[in-house]
């Protein structure tokens, strides 16, 4: 299968320059990320449906991988998990995941919750509970860089699976509070439809046109153009602007019978609008390109 992406984002380390965040494609659209401790050569991997993919891109840089951060118990987060337990790999892997759903992370041997800490060679990460896509969702932020999983996307956000709504718009708001420079990490390269789905309810987003341009030129060339920062999320991800009078007035003509009176309900008519998919008709030719 080839992968939507063939220019990975290069190599890039948190704000102290004590770890490295390399990016691994995998599947389809996967995106595993990895940490390294460059004065040791050990990584640390964040999700994956396999592990094959990580294995070789470890191997290649003489990195051995010692931890797995599990964000949610999709198979193609946990897969790697699975993998590596049927290559008898992962009884000596440390392995992360939520306490609320310790059951469904294979090998787990450190269950995490809201306001936990982890530390992966020198450096201590806070996690944030993140729910709405399923429940027991956790976040890592590490310095400037926070790993979302499912939750937050480039320029979207996940399906509510587990929700309800109002969950997710907490998840979605906690992390917008991050510091305008951090580093949004998510587990997808899904940026262009996200993007053409801002744009049907948003078109009045001079910030947005000019990340669209951006975004199509480097997609283009197969780059990744993940991650993005919170402060690009802020200015233009429709699921953390419900204070948009144009996104208001479109979700409002949509769902005319709905109550919108709360920043929550507005969140909810939003992505019950992306979930209908209409925004699928608009073409290039109808985005701001030129």
């Amino acid at each position: 299968m080839e992968h939507v992406v063939t220019r990975p984002t290069a190599p890039f380390t948190l704000r102290s320059g004590l770890l490295e965040v390399h990016q691994v494609p995998v599947w389809e659209d996967n995106l595993v990320w990895i940490l390294v401790d460059p004065a040791t050569k050990t990584a640390a991997a964040v999700d994956g449906p396999e592990a094959g993919p990580v294995l070789a891109y470890l191997e290649a840089r003489g990195l051995t991988l010692t931890t797995i951060f599990n964000t949610h118990t999709h198979a193609d987060h946990v897969g790697i998990n699975t993998d590596l337990a049927d290559r008898g790999l992962l009884a000596n892997m440390r392995v992360v995941g939520a306490a609320k759903a310790r059951d469904a992370v294979p090998g787990i041997t450190e269950a995490v919750d809201e306001g936990d800490t982890v530390t992966f060679g020198p450096v201590t990460a806070k996690v944030m509970l993140t729910e709405g896509h399923i429940n027991g969702h956790v976040s890592y932020v590490f310095e400037d860089v926070v790993f979302c999983g499912d939750t937050l996307f480039a320029g979207g956000c996940g399906y509510l699976f587990d929700g309800p709504p109002a969950k997710m718009h907490d998840s979605l708001t906690r992390l917008s509070q991050l510091a305008p420079e951090t580093r949004v990490c998510c587990a997808h390269e899904y940026t262009q439809d996200n993007l053409r789905f801002a744009w049907s309810v948003e078109p009045e987003n001079e910030t947005l046109a000019r990340r669209i341009k951006d975004v199509w030129a480097r997609r283009g060339k197969g780059e990744c153009v993940v991650p993005s920062t919170v402060a690009d999320e802020l200015a233009t991800n429709p699921f953390l602007r419900h204070h948009s009078a144009p996104i208001r007035g479109r979700v409002a003509e949509a769902y005319p019978e709905r109550d919108l009176s709360s920043a929550a309900e507005v969140f909810a008519a939003t992505r019950q609008l992306k979930n209908d998919k209409a925004y699928k008709s608009i073409t290039d030719q109808d985005l701001p390109l030129a």
